[in-house]
């Protein structure tokens, strides 16, 4: 199961021209598509709500080399030539970048960005909000920080009297403090890295512990065997699953609450039944979860702590 990470969470969209003449000036590239819904035209064009949304903002590529107005706002993108065919669009984190041909001219490159001037926008402001909640999810190391354990916040508190890190989950909390504390032995002085790292083992003590017991509630559930279960630290994957029943999960599951962590597993372990992601492989996850599609919106638009 794949997870766009912040490198990888990249828009693109290509525009497909025929060869320059020699005898006069390209005509701008024309627009080669997959056929196009209703959701698609309308989202061409920002429509008065999200004209509004969008009030007048500046995206500029820290490699732009042209700029143009889009309407209210100012695009400065960064413009790359290269042997290809089509014109292709890449947002990311960064801003927007456009792949050119050589032979096609800066008016004709200029008149394609205008032309999806919407999805442009859109793609921007979406990379935008994404990174306000990426920064806002970054943890603070230190005394009383707080961070999502298992759906539900947890407050870290430094305690040399304890060993490592334990968890009081009886703690009587006042309305709006975490109810889960977790004590770590470490003084009032101790680094950052000291905390994240004790913290972060814990974690992963604690998703090891976890996923075990649902991997091996559903693999009785679904009819399988799982031979293996290990822990993943990977950037763009949630979920792996080997013929042969290894299952890999990606510890950081563990910040999520348990109908998530529930879904991924089944996910994984369907793949036992259907190494596909075929309408039957939906069924079999869909059996045991039925919501599994609230459950894949959730990994997908809730934002992981930044731990570094």
């Amino acid at each position: 199961m794949s997870r766009p990470g912040p490198a990888d969470d990249l828009s693109q969209l290509s525009l497909f021209d025929a060869p320059a003449s020699t005898e006069a000036p390209s005509p701008p590239p024309r627009v080669a598509e997959r056929p196009a819904s209703a959701a698609d035209a309308a989202a061409e064009a920002p429509t008065p709500a999200r004209r509004r949304e969008l009030s007048p903002l500046q995206f500029r590529h820290p490699q732009a080399e042209r700029e143009l107005q889009l309407g209210e706002h100012l695009v400065a993108y960064a413009l790359r030539r290269a042997r290809r065919s089509s014109i292709g669009f890449v947002v990311s984190a960064e801003g927007l970048q456009v792949n050119a041909p050589r032979w096609v001219s800066l008016q004709n490159i200029d008149a394609a960005v205008r032309s999806k001037s919407g999805w442009i926008l859109r793609k921007l402001q979406e990379q935008r909000e994404r990174a306000r909640r990426v920064e806002a999810a970054r943890i603070e190391w230190r005394d009383g920080t707080t961070l999502p354990f298992l759906g539900e916040s947890v407050i870290i508190v430094l305690d040399p009297r304890v060993a490592g890190a334990v968890l009081n989950a009886d703690a009587q909390s006042l309305p709006g403090v975490p109810r889960l504390v977790l004590h770590v032995g470490l003084p009032q002085a101790a680094e950052p890295e000291q905390i994240r790292d004790i913290v972060q083992s814990w974690l992963q003590r604690q998703a090891l512990r976890i996923f075990g017991e649902r991997c091996r509630h559903f693999a009785e559930t679904l009819g399988v065997r799982m031979t293996r279960l290990s822990l993943s630290s990977a950037q763009t994957r949630w979920g792996s699953a080997s013929a042969d029943g290894s299952i890999r999960l990606n510890w950081r599951l563990v910040h999520f609450g348990l109908q998530v962590i529930d879904y991924v597993v089944a996910h994984e372990l369907a793949h036992l039944r259907e190494m596909n992601h075929s309408a039957a492989f939906w069924d079999v996850v869909r059996s045991v979860v039925p919501d599994y599609e609230k459950m894949r919106s959730t990994l997908k638009d809730v934002p992981v702590p930044v731990l570094g």
